[in-house]
Formats: C-alpha cells, sequence, structure tokens
C-alpha cells in the first residue's frame, strides 16, 4: 500500500468530478452528470484510449500521479479498490442523510402508496427484462438482466431532491419508501437469482429464510423508532437535567459521534444480513430522524458527504468501457434494454402511485415515476456480480453499467422538470407530521 499515492489519487479524481460538477450547474444541469460523465471520459479516454483510436491514447497518464487502476470486473489494483469503497462509503452517508430527513411516521403515512409502487416497479421491470432471454436464449443472462433492471437507486434520486429542497413532499417520502421496500424486493430477487449456482439457493427454504431476513429487519428497526427511540431519549434528556452545568460541559458526548456509530452499526448489520450497506444506513437515520434537527445533525453529516459523493458518482461514470460497446448486436441490445428499463420502472410507479392513492394527481406520478428510473451503483453491482460468478459475459456486464448509467443521468434533469411543472411558484414547506412529543 503505498499512501502517496492513494492521496494523490484522491486529490485528482476530487478535483476532476468538482469541475465537471461545476461546468453542468453553470447550465443548470445537476452537478451529479457531469461527475458521472468525467468518469466514462476518464476511463475510455486517459487509461485506455483503444475506444477512441488514436484519441489521447496515453494510458499511464494518471498512472505517473498515482492512479494505479486494472478494469477487470472489479478485480483492480489495491488504488481501486479503495476508491470503490470510498465511493461505496458516500453512497452510505449519502442515504443516511436521506433517512434523517425521514421519521417513520411520515413513512407510514404513504406506505400503502410507497408498498404498492415498490411491487409494480419490480414486476415490470422483472418481467421485461426475462425478454432478453430471446437475445442468446440463455437464462442466467435474462435473470441477472431482469435483477438488474429491478434495482433502484435512491442515491441519486436522493441527491437531486436534496438540492431542490423537496425531502418534506409527499412524492419525496414515497419515492424514499418505495426504494427502501424495492431494494429490499431486489435484494431477494438477486438472492434467488445467484443461487441458481447452487444446489439449494433456488429452494424454498432458501428464499423463505431472505424474505424473512429482510421484512423482519425493516420491521425491527421500525419498531424500535416509534417504542424504544424515544424512551431512550427521555432518559437520556432526564439524565442530562440532573447534573451540574459544569459537569455537563466537561462530560457531554458529542451526539455526531453516537450517530455516526449508528450510522456504522447499522450499515454492517445489514450486510452481515446479506441485504445492502446502504439500507442499514438508511434505516440508521431514520433511528435518528427526530432527533436530526435537536441535534443539528443534518449539517454535519452533509460536511461528510460533500467529499465522499463527488468520488461515489464519478465511480459509476467509472465503469463503462465504450470499447465493449462497438458491436452493433450489443449497442442494439443496450438501446433495447435502456428503453425498457425506463419505460417499466416509470408505467409501474406511475400507476402504483394512482393505484394506490386517490389524492396523487398525474403531475405528482410522474415525479414519482421518473424517482425511481435511476439504478446507478445498485445494477452496477449486480452486473459486477455476474461477471465474477461466470454466468455474465463481458457484452452482457457492459450493457447492464450502460444501463445503469444512462438511467442515472437521464433521470435528474426529467425530475427537476417534473417538480417545477408541479411547483411553479416553487416547493412549499410541507407541515410536520406530529407523531409524538419530544422529552
Amino acid at each position: 500500500m503505498d499512501l502517496l499515492s492513494i492521496l494523490v489519487m484522491l486529490v485528482v479524481l476530487y478535483v476532476l468530478a468538482v469541475i465537471g460538477s461545476e461546468i453542468f450547474e453553470r447550465f443548470g444541469v445537476p452537478g451529479l452528470i457531469g461527475e458521472i460523465l468525467v468518469g466514462i471520459i476518464l476511463v475510455n479516454i486517459i487509461w485506455d484510449g483503444s475506444a477512441f483510436s488514436g484519441i489521447l491514447s496515453s494510458g499511464n497518464f494518471l498512472g505517473m500521479l498515482g492512479v494505479e487502476v486494472s478494469f477487470n470486473g472489479f478485480d483492480g489494483s489495491f488504488n481501486y479498490q479503495f476508491l470503490f469503497l470510498v465511493a461505496e462509503i458516500g453512497a452510505m452517508f449519502l442515504l443516511f442523510s436521506v433517512g434523517l430527513e425521514t421519521r417513520v411516521c411520515e413513512l407510514m403515512s404513504v406506505g400503502k402508496a410507497a408498498l404498492t409502487v415498490a411491487i409494480l416497479g419490480v414486476v415490470f421491470p422483472f418481467a421485461a427484462g426475462m425478454t432478453v432471454y430471446f437475445y442468446d436464449y440463455n437464462t442466467a443472462h435474462a435473470m441477472y438482466m431482469a435483477a438488474a433492471m429491478v434495482a433502484t437507486s435512491v442515491g441519486v434520486t436522493a441527491k437531486v431532491i436534496m438540492d431542490m429542497r423537496a425531502s418534506n413532499t409527499k412524492e419525496a417520502r414515497i419515492i424514499v419508501g418505495a426504494a427502501v421496500i424495492d431494494d429490499v424486493l431486489g435484494m431477494i430477487v438477486l438472492a434467488i437469482v445467484a443461487g441458481m449456482a447452487s444446489a439449494d439457493g433456488t429452494s424454498i427454504l432458501g428464499i423463505a429464510r431472505i424474505v424473512f431476513i429482510s421484512v423482519s429487519f425493516v420491521l425491527a428497526v421500525f419498531f424500535f423508532c416509534n417504542s424504544c427511540t424515544p424512551r431512550i431519549a427521555s432518559w437520556y434528556g432526564n439524565k442530562k437535567e440532573c447534573k451540574l452545568p459544569t459537569e455537563k460541559e466537561t462530560r457531554k458526548l458529542d451526539k455526531m459521534m453516537i450517530a455516526i456509530a449508528v450510522c456504522l452499526f447499522m450499515a454492517a448489520l445489514s450486510q452481515a444480513l446479506g441485504l445492502a450497506a446502504i439500507i442499514g444506513a438508511f434505516l440508521a437515520g431514520m433511528i435518528l430522524a427526530d432527533y436530526a434537527k435537536k441535534w443539528n445533525l443534518k449539517p454535519k453529516v452533509e460536511a461528510i458527504t460533500t467529499f465522499f459523493l463527488p468520488l461515489f458518482f464519478l465511480n459509476v461514470g467509472l465503469q463503462v468501457k465504450l470499447s465493449s460497446l462497438t458491436n452493433v448486436n450489443v449497442l442494439m441490445l443496450a438501446a433495447y434494454v435502456i428503453a425498457l428499463a425506463v419505460i417499466t420502472k416509470y408505467l409501474g410507479c406511475y400507476f402504483g402511485a394512482r393505484m394506490a392513492d386517490k389524492n396523487i394527481d398525474k403531475k405528482s406520478a410522474k415525479i414519482i415515476g421518473i424517482g425511481m428510473v435511476p439504478r446507478a451503483e445498485v445494477g452496477i453491482i449486480i452486473a459486477a456480480i455476474g461477471l465474477s460468478s461466470g454466468h455474465l459475459t463481458p457484452d452482457m456486464n457492459a450493457t447492464i453499467v450502460l444501463m445503469s448509467v444512462i438511467t442515472t443521468v437521464i433521470a435528474p434533469p426529467l425530475l427537476h422538470r417534473a417538480y417545477r411543472k408541479k411547483y411553479p411558484d416553487g416547493i412549499p414547506d410541507s407541515p410536520a407530521i406530529s407523531c409524538w412529543q419530544e422529552p
């Protein structure tokens, strides 16, 4: 491990990501699109000029600066593995930040709509993804493609919603709630698909186990938020009142330290249970949501994500190897998959929202449908699992990655436009839902 090369890599990539973000934001486009495109340019033009014959084909340009990267699935140098972990931590803290704005009672107030949106947002894309079977008559390819199309990356949508200060809108709460349910359902689908390689992976008991773990984990957190968190906070508040002012100042525990510890613990627990770490991070935010404002957690968490997020979105772009898309048949397949991924997710979530809640108008349903479109890192991770297990070819992997990136790039501007149409005079401040009185 060379600390100098890692530090230089982070400096170079972070500065390039910020520049890309600033350029796009000057034109009124979300900066995360610029960060993703910087990653695409870096990996295809700077590191590997073969995708563009003769154009800046200086493969070791950034290698001299310490960026030693090998893109063979996710089997790269230590530097890239470190970058990948940093990017994943960025996604984790982003979801933690979103969770801090999502109180359980508010999420439950849109629970029916979120559940219906999530279910139809899974069924429609999965059925469409299975049609890829007729491309090469390979069941494994079709299953992994369907699993990747099912996934929803709430990270991208959450960033756009946060930038627009629309986190308290009903549409945002439905999107976040549906995305969490979507991720749980997506993990179940992925577990079934990946289990095809094992003897008992597709057994009823194997499927029942992952379903039980996923649902129990989420419900346990909901119960903890409603029953245990208020009592713990009340005990902590009473304990503080018993202290003398001087003792209070000298022995006060930084609440941000508690928040980070809860976030890391829940993310680790979620990962250990076979779910995504981002699910645990989001649920950790929900646990502390009722005290986020009182403890001033949001600005402190945003200070952390300010560093991590540009690297997260840049890393999404780094997964796109354009040289794998020179085959006309692969390009046609990619176009077909991208169109299906966008249309089926949008329609499934649009109709799910309209069916579940008659008070949701067409403009709100459009916001929800568009907000569920991005796949980002979730689809890319599924592609990596398929590639490493030998169930996906490089062409299929590239198709899934491109689908994940394109859906990530097109969703933010469409979401901005949909919100402007719904709220032409600006997004109003939504009144907070009263759940219980703080001590």
